[in-house]
């Protein structure tokens, strides 16, 4: 079994309060956390408006399908989240 971390920092120009940042994110807990092999979370800038950092624990059989999976994350993020991705990165363990 095979284990990887992506991790995502956004900017938010313009959010003012912690409920637009919730409004913008968009839910990516609920469409994220719904597979059984992906755990998601808000792992920083939890009390900032105008950032926020998001994780995503993809568990496969192998390594090339964590990557696609993780592949996927990003090019559906970058499809439906109100901000700009700053920094993506990809652990594997």
């Amino acid at each position: 079994m095979h284990i990887g971390i992506l991790t995502i920092s956004f900017s938010l120009p313009g959010c003012g309060s912690l409920k637009e940042k919730r409004q913008r994110m968009g839910g990516i807990h609920e469409r994220f956390g719904r597979s059984p092999s992906v755990a998601v979370c808000e792992s920083g800038e939890r009390d900032k408006h105008d950032a926020s950092e998001w994780s995503f624990v993809v568990v496969a059989p192998s390594r090339r399908e964590i990557e696609s999976q993780c592949s996927q994350i990003e090019d559906k993020i970058l499809r439906t989240v109100d901000g700009r991705v700053m920094n993506v990165i990809r652990e594997f363990i």
